[in-house]
């Protein structure tokens, strides 16, 4: 490794240190974004100008078409490289999904916890990791290591395998060993934390007031297990903790945070990663360049998807020429990354393998198997099996109603009308028994549940979301958690109601007044 370092310029050793999001379904296609954007017109030739390391997928780039399109789009990627790419997707799977539906609608971390079982997060990442490789994806930033205790927490909730260190400790670990058993880079994230905090750090700088010893105890834990199992990369927060930095400066940006805790307490020896730097958490004190810099300064080892790579380019590669970034600092990021690479088979392995296999029907299997176990009874559980004629309503209530033999469904969106409550209750008149299904419920969806529960009909309510909002709705006879909206996720909630599964999940956060 150390020869190939030396072997490099520096404008391929700072591009290694980058990436970004590139324009369009094909490499060698041209897309009017990347020459706005990076002054060149394809995916291909931005790979080539700025040497880089990396690139991430989403499909609201026009990465994301079809599967054959996907895995074509990343052999021509690794082709105009110089280097094997590390190639990223945000595939935590339930709530942040970036490559469904080319792949196994896999229940996300919140719905895993609720099983109790490590085993599930093991097989949810490993099938995941698979197909992700497939599609010749090879990093996947997942598992989410916050530990969310905020029941306000507008960016984490579902995403995390819950309130408990230690029960997301294991599964983080559990998770780590799945990715690697798949062949695909695993990223734990957000370092230090990001479980208890009020602000999206997508749109503000949240500022969490953590003890040393309070995140020891609750933060810690999860990282540490991720860390002992080998992951290959940890993610930073933008986020603010004081008490761990006093300069008050943003985790991403923190040499204390990034270098003294998480390298010299915690003994993490591999890649660190931003995260995205397009967010307002991280842009709102220094510029996009300014940031690029004293990102690699606090220890970060991959700048990820920076909104202006020119400029963020060429501030980190005249940091270098000034000496404000060592060489030799510059050297230690690119070894992490080559480590990396070299550790997961990326190095000498195929771009990507045949996608014929995604969505098999083991895979599928294992998704139901995890979303079954999931289901919690947060309320009377003992109400169930609904008898008689049943009316779903709720955001996604046709596509559950599909799942129970005769119901009728009034689809209402996440922000039901007066309208559309009125013809849900209208339909209720007809029915025996009522099911709303809630997602993130806002005052509109509690006026459906009100005048549901209004009635007087047996009432079900479904939360396909983090299940803090059951506390929130009142009237129902019963309250289920399944903690997401996909495809597993509502058969499961549909074999509960119906009578042919019991609810046997355990809920993974802490219900005030349930």
């Amino acid at each position: 490794m150390a020869e190939t370092v030396a072997g490099m310029s520096l404008e391929r050793k700072v591009g290694q240190l980058f990436m970004p999001v590139l324009y369009g379904s094909r490499a060698d296609a041209a897309h009017a974004e990347n020459r706005a954007r990076f002054g060149v017109g394809t995916p291909a030739e931005v790979v080539r100008r700025y040497h880089l390391g990396g690139a991430i997928l989403f499909p609201w780039a026009g990465n994301v078409e079809d599967a054959g399109q996907v895995a074509a789009l990343t052999r021509g990627l690794q082709k105009a490289a110089e280097l094997p790419l590390a190639i990223g997707a945000d595939q935590e799977n339930g709530l942040v999904s970036r490559l469904s539906p080319l792949i196994t609608d896999m229940p996300g971390s919140m719905a895993v916890g609720a099983t109790g079982r490590a085993e599930d997060a093991y097989d949810a990442a490993r099938v995941t990791g698979e197909e992700l490789l497939a599609l010749g994806v090879n990093l996947d930033f997942a598992p989410v290591a916050d530990v969310n205790v905020d029941p306000a927490n507008p960016v984490i909730g579902s995403r995390s395998y819950g309130s408990d260190p230690a029960r997301v400790a294991e599964m983080v670990g559990a998770a780590v060993d799945g990715f690697h058993q798949a062949g695909v880079a695993a990223a734990a994230k957000h370092f230090p934390g990001h479980g208890d905090t009020k602000v999206d750090s997508h749109s503000g700088l949240p500022v969490i007031r953590h003890s040393p010893a309070k995140w020891a105890k609750l933060d810690a834990p999860p990282f540490r297990a991720a860390i002992e199992r080998g992951v290959d990369v940890v993610m930073s927060a933008h986020v603010v903790m004081p008490e761990l930095d006093r300069s008050g400066a943003p985790a991403t940006l923190s040499k204390r945070i990034l270098t003294g805790l998480l390298r010299d307490e915690l003994g993490y020896e591999g890649v660190v990663s931003t995260d995205a730097l397009d967010m307002a958490g991280v842009r709102e004190k220094y510029g996009d360049a300014e940031v690029a810099v004293r990102a690699v300064l606090a220890g970060v080892d991959l700048l990820l998807m920076p909104p202006d790579l020119p400029k963020a380019y060429q501030a980190v590669l005249g940091a270098v020429r000034s000496g404000r970034i060592t060489r030799e600092r510059l050297d230690l990021s690119v070894t992490r990354l080559l480590t990396m690479k070299a550790a997961r088979g990326i190095l000498s392995a195929a771009p990507a393998g045949d996608p014929a296999g995604l969505r098999s029907a083991e895979h599928r299997a294992v998704a139901q198997a995890i979303a079954d176990r999931a289901v919690t009874a947060v309320r009377g559980g003992g109400r169930l099996p609904l008898k008689g004629d049943v009316l779903v309503t709720g955001p996604v209530a046709r596509r559950l109603a599909g799942m129970i033999d005769g119901a009728q469904a009034v689809v209402t969106g996440d922000t039901p009308t007066a309208g559309q409550i009125a013809a849900a209750r209208a339909a209720a008149a007809r029915a025996d028994a009522v099911v709303v299904t809630t997602a993130d419920a806002g005052p509109a969806q509690a006026r459906l549940v009100a005048a549901m529960a209004g009635t007087g009909k047996t009432l079900a309510l479904v939360s396909t979301a983090a299940p803090y909002e059951l506390t929130r709705l009142r009237g129902a006879d019963v309250a289920l958690a399944v903690y997401a909206g996909g495809e597993a996720s509502l058969r499961a909630a549909a074999k509960v109601l119906t009578g042919s599964l019991k609810p046997g999940g355990d809920l993974p956060v802490t219900l005030t007044g349930r």
